[in-house]
């Protein structure tokens, strides 16, 4: 429930705080006192959307603080841990609202969005304002499924929704690209045999760079090889020239007591390196061909590979990776008949599992709706709208509108006078005749929801007397069970509070300040006095005032 609602610097609220209670409390004023002001400050400290218009003309900036005091097994907790926030009792929701529209939340003094701070405390507080939504047909499944606590059932529906539109994409997807696929090939067949005939080997294109460019210049390397092969053989050659060295200074080897080894092993490796060298040109030159036929050859290869890179817009060494991409499409065309069955049978089996969760989900909405309905009826004599009737309509949906919250449209239908047709809550023109059934709904909904704190803001608007008294009367009941803050300028629902504020504005000085205050019992008889007489309160409007407080204790 909520403790205690701290303002500072709100519109023309400069300094208020105000300490709540349990049961029906009544917050009444003359019109323009700040009542509604004090709704929109706690908006702010709930979440709702902020303007730098609620900043008081010459502050900085609009502190609100609202304090609840919750059970521990309440919703909010998992929130706050699905964030990592370690909160305790008591909640308390701040918002800081700067002059320039810029706007700072917290929670137990940790920094939180603004958005988190608003599902913090839609799941602690509702307001009367949002009733408006029980207008459009669209929030009644909603409505119902909160009545009937199926948020299990939902959720699961939801997932077994979630997975099937996943099976029927990835069919739907297979299928298309089966048909893309079958639309290229013949493309596919014609590139595969291509690329299988010209046989491409991984490195080729460098090799066959190195040897067009060594049979290029064949001409001036055969002239240069042979060259030098003829300056080192024959009589005048080195390799003649070092054999005759090495046999002359052998024959005076043992003259020289050794000495004449090291230059005898020098000229060894140098004929033999000489021998290894005119070995190795002479491979060279048995590798030059006589034609040109053997470059024209290579060319031809090496210009082939290349246009067929150009063909598909990739590098000659990538033409290996296309082939086996296309190689591994046309293996999956080839096999995709029973990949595409296997497909639409799981979109199948997904299909009959999501149905079957929302047709069990549909017969769980209908049988709560019956007891919905026969409770929303059983409260509208007392309202004094025991002429009306009340159900709760379902259609079964085509499949093109199953959606993630199941299969069923659900709409709450009145008929407000005897002879007229079921039709849509808009049917009903009465702004009292609106706001009591709305009343009469909210007292079955809030049986079973988590929300202890419930809002009215001139619930009782369009309606006076006996049916006033009707309204007071459900609303004393709800706050039986739950903290219940209503705004009136209705005496007869102000009479039923078990506790009574009267907000006034006081102007001194030029300054306007709004006040909240708790009124004793001679001060509650003053203020339903003179909501029923105004300004001027009679000795007749204090009987009728006691006796509107006496009927309260009685009843």
């Amino acid at each position: 429930m909520l403790r205690a609602l701290s303002i500072r610097d709100v519109v023309i609220i400069e300094r208020l705080d105000v300490v709540f209670e349990s049961g029906l409390c009544v917050l009444t004023g003359e019109t323009g006192a700040g009542k509604s002001i004090l709704l929109d400050a706690l908006g702010l400290a709930l979440g709702e959307r902020s303007s730098s218009r609620l900043v008081r003309s010459g502050a900085d900036r609009s502190i609100v603080t609202a304090e609840f005091s919750v059970n521990q097994n309440h919703p909010a907790f998992d929130l706050l841990g699905e964030q990592g926030l370690d909160c305790d009792n008591p909640l308390i929701l701040r918002r800081i609202l700067e002059s320039d529209g810029k706007s700072r939340a917290f929670i137990n003094d940790q920094p939180v969005s603004v958005g988190f701070l608003k599902k913090i405390g839609e799941s602690l507080i509702e307001i009367h304002g949002q009733f408006d939504r029980l207008l459009d047909p669209s929030s009644h499944r909603t409505f119902l499924d909160g009545y009937a606590q199926l948020g299990t059932e939902c959720s699961k529906v939801a997932l077994l929704y979630s997975e099937w539109k996943s099976a029927l994409v990835a069919y739907q997807e297979a299928a298309q690209a089966a048909v893309d696929m079958r639309t290229n090939e013949n493309f596919l067949r014609h590139t595969l045999d291509e690329l299988d005939i010209i046989d491409l080997k991984a490195g080729e294109e460098e090799e066959l760079t190195q040897k067009r460019n060594f049979l290029m210049h064949a001409a001036k390397l055969v002239e240069a090889l042979q060259s030098t092969f003829d300056q080192l053989v024959g009589e005048g050659g080195a390799e003649n020239r070092l054999n005759i060295a090495y046999r002359l200074l052998e024959k005076v080897r043992e003259m020289a007591v050794e000495r004449l080894t090291p230059i005898l092993e020098t000229l060894d490796r140098a004929t033999a390196e000489t021998t290894e060298a005119l070995s190795l040109m002479q491979s060279i030159l048995s590798e030059i061909p006589e034609d040109r036929s053997a470059l024209e050859h290579l060319e031809e290869r090496l210009f082939k590979l290349r246009a067929l890179a150009r063909k598909h817009g990739c590098t000659i060494d990538e033409l290996a990776t296309l082939r086996d991409k296309y190689k591994a499409q046309l293996h999956t065309l080839e096999n995709n008949e029973g990949h595409l069955q296997e497909l639409q049978e799981i979109s199948k089996i997904a299909a009959t599992r999501y149905y079957e969760a929302a047709l069990n989900l549909s017969r769980a909405r209908q049988a709560a709706a019956l007891k919905l309905d026969e409770l929303v009826l059983a409260e509208l004599p007392p309202l004094k709208m025991d002429k009306a009737r009340f159900r709760t309509q379902f259609q079964t949906l085509p499949e093109t509108q199953w959606s993630a919250e199941g299969i069923d449209k659900v709409e709450f239908e009145i008929a407000p006078n005897p002879g007229m047709p079921f039709g849509g809550l808009g049917l009903i023109a009465s702004g009292g005749e609106r706001s009591r059934l709305m009343l009469a709904l909210k007292v079955v909904l809030a049986q079973a929801g988590n929300i202890s704190t419930f809002i009215f803001d001139e619930i009782d608007s369009g309606v006076g007397g006996a049916v006033a008294r009707a309204v007071g009367e459900r609303l004393a009941h709800l706050g039986r069970t739950l903290q219940v803050l209503v705004i009136t300028h209705s005496p007869q629902v102000a009479s039923m509070a078990s506790y009574h504020w009267r907000i006034e504005k006081n102007i001194q000085d030029q300054t306007v300040q709004t006040n909240a205050t708790l009124l004793d019992l001679p001060q509650r008889r003053e203020e339903v006095a003179r909501m029923l007489s105004g300004d001027k309160i009679t000795d007749e409007a204090r009987a009728a005032a006691d006796q509107l407080m006496l009927e309260r204790i009685a009843g």
